[in-house]
Formats: C-alpha cells, structure tokens, sequence
C-alpha cells in the first residue's frame, strides 16, 4: 500500500441483543464473582479446619438451609410482609413530599434542612428509641422501614423535579395549560427517572434497616432467625440465613426494581434502546 492510498475504517462488529456471545457475557460473567467467593470459603475451611461453630463448609451450609427450609420459609413471609407495608408508606410519603417541596421553594425551604440532617442519621440509630415507642413487633419494624427509606426517596424526588428543564414548564403553560397538567405531563414524566433510583435506593436500605431491626425487636424474621441462632452457636444457619437475604435483596433490585428503572428512562428517552 502506498502512502498516498486510501485507508478503509472498518467498523467493528455489531453483537446481536441475543447472540450466546452477548447473552453469556450478560448472565454469566456477574456469576464468575461468586464462584470465586465459594472457592476462596471452600478453600479457607479446607485449609484451616474450622469447627461448625465457627465457619462452617458451604455444603454444611446448604444441606442446613434444605433441611430446615419450612422454618426459613416462614420468617421470609414475615420480613417482606412488613417489608411491603413499611416501603408503601415511605414511598407514598417520600414521593409527594418530594414533589411538594421540587414545587414550592417555600416548602423546600421548610423541610429541606429537616431531611438533610434526619437523612444523615442512620435508621438503626432509631431502634432503641423505637422499641420504647412502638414496642417489639410489626410497628416497630415498619417505623425503622420508614426512617431508612423515606429520606432518600424524598431528597430524590425533589432534586428531580428541580432538575425539570424550565422551558419545557414554560412552553406548556404558554401554550395555555393548567398548572396541574403542567405537573402531571411534564414535571412528573421528567423526574421519574430520579423518583424510580430513590425507590431503588430506598427499598435497599429499608430491606438493611428491616434485617438490623428484626434482630432486636422482632419474634419473627430473618434478622430474628438469625440472632435466636447465635445462641445455640449454629454458624451453618446464621449464614444460610445471611445468603438468603443477600439473595432477596439482590433479586429484589435485578429483577424488579433495575429493569422497572431501565424501561422508565427509556420511556422518556434518557437511554438508547438499542
């Protein structure tokens, strides 16, 4: 080729959504992690020959969770029933707060120092405080749900509705809309990516602030499950019950709450579908 030829760019191949390429690297590359984690377990309790109590094998572990699972089974029911009643209040609360205070400056500027610092105190701070208010049981589970999620679901949602381009807002209103069709086809459209990753976070410390909860204050749960063994020094279950909530979390925000936010900001054209 001479210095004066041509040069081609040759683009780069494009991989089908549903190629085995694609699909293996999509599932199967966040599992290599793992296995190197129960590797590394297995590997460390081979080695160092730990007694049960201390860290059990991982088949120790799931032949325990197998053969206890009905008992498993039931504390799961009761952790996502006061999950669900503790996240529906905070979300319900945290959204229309945060709308109102991304509204009204008067209102930001009322409750926003309040947030701010109540954010910065860590749900579980409340626990003690919270068994003396509500005593030990679903209501004081549920208040800590609330504390843990509330303040970043609404500090989210009003920074999103803030973050509203104004001419939008404006354009509308000229055109000779209501304010509340202003609100409703365009400042709520355009926060909703920030409302859906403060229900994502949210939900996620109000799954922690549960877990920490029920092991002080609860006669049921994972968390209660888990403290009732340290008594009876039974490591396989307290960890099977440590995987079985990492487990729900995860698949909580995989499979729920990460594809739910993916579709909203493709709804609104923040992120190519392609």
């Amino acid at each position: 080729m001479g210095f004066g030829a041509p040069v081609t760019a040759v683009a780069p191949p494009i991989l089908n959504p549903r190629s085995p390429l694609r699909l293996a690297k999509k599932w199967l590359l966040p599992v290599v992690p793992f296995v190197i984690v129960l590797a590394l377990w297995w590997l460390v309790w081979y080695i160092g020959d730990f007694a049960i109590g201390v860290l059990p094998s991982p088949r120790l572990v799931l032949d325990s969770a197998i053969d206890r699972w009905d008992e498993f089974r039931g504390h799961i029911g009761a952790s996502l029933q006061r999950l669900v009643w503790g996240f529906l209040v905070a979300a319900v609360t945290g959204v229309l707060l945060g709308l109102a205070a991304g509204l009204s400056k008067r209102i930001a500027d009322f409750l926003g120092p309040l947030v701010t610092f109540m954010n910065a105190i860590s749900g579980i701070a409340w626990i003690p405080l919270a068994i003396a208010w509500f005593g030990v049981g679903t209501g004081m589970v549920v208040f800590i749900i609330w504390n843990a999620s509330f303040f970043l679901i609404f500090l989210n949602v009003m920074l999103g509705v803030r973050l509203v381009p104004f001419h939008l807002e404006y354009g509308l209103l000229s055109l000779g809309a209501s304010r509340a069709r202003v609100i409703r086809q365009v400042i709520v459209p355009g926060a909703m990516p920030y409302i859906m990753a403060g229900l994502r976070s949210g939900l996620g410390f109000g799954w922690r602030g549960l877990i920490a909860a029920e092991l002080v204050g609860a006669s049921s749960g994972l968390g209660f499950f888990i403290f009732e063994q340290q008594e009876f020094n039974r490591a396989d279950l307290i960890i099977a019950g440590a995987l079985i909530i990492g487990t729900i979390g995860m698949a909580m925000d995989r499979l729920i709450l990460a594809p739910l936010e993916r579709r909203t900001i493709e709804r609104w054209g923040l992120v190519s579908t392609e």
